[in-house]
């Protein structure tokens, strides 16, 4: 199991970029986001987590403890389901409120334990009739 995140790190992450488009932005036709004043380039704190979540996923071939939640084209509410069928829970039937509510706990730490991701950036994963609750995780970028 990965060694858990336990202080406070700061890091400026400074890069350059010519004739590049490191952050499209799909609403402008995917021109690249500038900022209006200076006009400098933009990166988004999604975009750098996008990167991060692929490094760790082609550097750990996706394997638990370090798969990655938030992929492209996926459901996210099937990951769910998954913590609720590895603990036993049967996912055929809508889960009556009460009871989910007390496996939520159960089903965010199976998450947790196995989503490198959810571990690092957090996850909000109350969506569908399998909620898995809410995470905050201690790598926040702005």
């Amino acid at each position: 199991m990965s060694k858990l995140i336990e202080n406070r790190y700061e890091f400026v992450l400074l890069f350059d970029v010519q004739d590049g488009n490191p952050n499209g932005d799909p609403d402008a036709g995917n021109l690249p986001r500038i900022d209006a004043e200076t006009g400098h380039g933009l990166v988004t704190d999604v975009c750098l987590k996008r990167k991060i979540r692929n490094y760790i996923s082609v550097l750990k071939n996706g394997a638990a403890p370090f798969e990655i939640y938030v992929k492209e084209k996926a459901v996210l509410n099937n990951q769910h389901k998954r913590a609720y069928q590895a603990l036993g829970i049967d996912t055929e039937k809508k889960p009556d409120s009460k009871k989910n509510t007390e496996k939520s706990e159960e089903a965010r730490m199976w998450m947790c334990k196995n989503f490198f991701d959810i571990r690092t950036f957090g996850a909000v994963m109350s969506t569908g009739d399998f909620s898995c609750g809410q995470v905050r995780g201690p790598v926040q970028i702005t």
